[in-house]
């Protein structure tokens, strides 16, 4: 028999709908929102990086690729095989502590680097310190729940264009309404196909976007 709580067993659905669940939760990983949203900035967004060439779009793109999904991923790869953690999949509070603490280290180390160099856009600077402060407040909230990840990495990512729909010269919403229903769409397969309860999902969304808002209005 389960020991999990009740209201914290996924939801029962049929196997195509938690096939297009797991699918979603790996294409909209929080490691891979910070690459996702500098892509937009980079190659669709007309103001941020105008400008400037092809070649340093790529790399930019690959640095912050680099430093916040790939190093902290590579990072959980190694915790597991050395036996600190027993999944990568990160299923209790105990596993999360040493991941989320290598994580703020690199994530700090993103945002300070580029925040160092002088050509970079105000937004992206804004949403990179958001998204350090997202890991730090999963670390915290892990203390006393295992509050969803993805919950803030979507929570963050809302926010931003919500920021950016307001701030923008050629307002029209459509961004920020794709971000939402990205951020539906995740939450619900997180309730579908892993154990966190409504309230670990809402937790994450209120914590990621606060986070985003306090980068905004204090950096």
């Amino acid at each position: 028999m389960s020991t999990t709580p009740l209201a914290a067993q996924p939801l029962k659905q049929p196997m195509p709908i938690k096939a297009l669940a797991h699918i979603f939760s790996y294409i909209f990983h929080p490691l891979f929102i910070p690459a996702y949203v500098t892509a937009f900035l980079l190659f669709i967004d007309p103001y941020s990086f105008a400008g400037v060439t092809y070649k340093y779009k790529l790399f930019r793109l690959i640095s912050v690729f680099f430093n916040t999904a790939l190093i902290p991923g590579f990072a959980v790869f190694l915790m597991w095989r050395l036996k600190l953690i027993q999944s990568m999949q990160l299923r209790t509070q105990k596993e999360r502590i040493i991941p989320y603490a290598a994580a703020m280290i690199f994530y700090f180390w993103a945002w300070y680097v580029f925040h160092n160099q002088k050509d970079n856009p105000q937004p992206f600077l804004d949403f990179l310190l958001g998204s350090f402060l997202g890991v730090c407040a999963a670390w915290f909230l892990n203390i006393v729940t295992k509050v969803s990840m993805h919950a803030i990495g979507v929570g963050g990512l809302a926010l931003f264009f919500l920021l950016q729909a307001f701030g923008q010269q050629d307002v029209t919403g459509i961004y920020f309404s794709f971000a939402i229903l990205i951020t539906g769409v995740v939450c619900t397969s997180r309730l579908i196909v892993s154990d966190h309860t409504q309230g670990e999902i809402y937790l994450g969304l209120v914590a990621g976007a606060l986070c985003q808002l306090l980068a905004v209005y204090f950096q």
